[in-house]
């Protein structure tokens, strides 16, 4: 749990002591140095972000949707992403764009397979697949992923849990409210952070409910997941807050509506905004689609957090 009154962490060890009530007074948010523990390896989190790279073998994803539907345009694409810098790639079979319907988990597989297979053994990185379906987790890891980023937090099929434990994999608890198909009905969050935390706190505790170790699970606030615009701003801002969950952190605001600018460069300039704001309020990974970018904002963040304790 965080130390001392105002949730800061230490990253690693500090040039000269600092004490708690050092880094209170100077509003500093530090990210605590943390293990990520896969089936196949255990990722060091904290002394520097995370990308989580994004392709979506999907016809109607809100950005790419279509573009690497081909199973040899996504491989093609997964081999570039892990050469820009890529620490993970995450592939998802089904879109979560606001007013998108769901597939079956027939269809999610259809799409996700032949690019699984493909990339088996090809990739140095560990593969990540974003589903909440537990028949997809199960096949998914079957075929090499060691990572499931569940986007409804264990609230679509709690089974999802026991399949993630079987496998030994990492997790991803992603905040959800409601569904794509209702986003546009929900009224604002009145207590955005505390809403979070407390619905990402109930879903470590089905996690942990079945068996998966706590060192297995990565907390994400679902920016854009039910969330009005102005909203995901604000949870960007007060991110720190998420340290009492006592889990890594991974946001996702690449391309989201809150960024979106009028040209697609514009939006990867507000992209990378909000990726270096994530990082310097906390964030261990981000979940991006345009990796050779981020990753230079990312560095750039890094430093700026090594020397806030230096």
């Amino acid at each position: 749990m965080p130390s001392g009154n105002c949730g800061i962490k230490l990253l690693g060890r500090p040039s000269r002591p600092r004490t708690t009530a050092d880094l209170c007074d100077s509003g500093i948010t530090v990210r605590k140095l943390l293990f990520w523990k896969l089936k196949r390896r255990e990722l060091q989190l904290g002394d520097r972000t995370l990308l989580m790279a994004i392709l979506n073998v999907t016809p109607d994803s809100f950005s790419d949707g279509g573009k690497f539907l081909d199973p040899d345009r996504a491989y093609a694409r997964a081999l570039e992403l892990e050469e820009q810098g890529a620490d993970i790639l995450d592939i998802g079979g089904e879109s979560t764009r606001p007013g998108s319907q769901p597939v079956t988990a027939a269809v999610e597989l259809q799409r996700l397979i032949p690019v699984l297979k493909r990339l088996r053994d090809r990739l140095s990185i560990p593969i990540s697949v974003d589903t909440c379906k537990a028949e997809v987790a199960e096949r998914a890891m079957e075929l090499g992923a060691e990572i499931i980023n569940d986007v409804s937090g264990l609230t679509f099929e709690p089974q999802l849990a026991r399949v993630v434990s079987n496998h030994d994999a990492g997790l991803v608890l992603n905040h959800m409210r409601g569904r794509p198909e209702t986003w546009e009905k929900l009224a604002p969050m009145q207590d955005p952070m505390g809403g979070i935390i407390r619905d990402l706190d109930a879903a470590m505790a089905r996690a942990r409910r079945v068996g998966i170790d706590k060192s297995r699970l990565v907390a994400d606030p679902g920016l854009g997941f039910g969330k009005r615009r102005e909203q995901n701003a604000f949870i960007v801002a007060h991110l720190g807050q998420m340290a009492s969950l006592d889990l890594p952190v991974m946001t996702g605001p690449s391309r989201k509506h809150f960024v979106t600018m009028e040209s697609a460069e514009e939006t990867r300039f507000a992209t990378a905004a909000a990726v270096t704001a994530s990082i310097l309020n906390g964030a261990h990974i981000v979940r991006v689609h345009d990796v050779r970018e981020m990753r230079a904002a990312a560095d750039i963040a890094d430093e700026i957090l090594r020397t806030r304790v230096a």
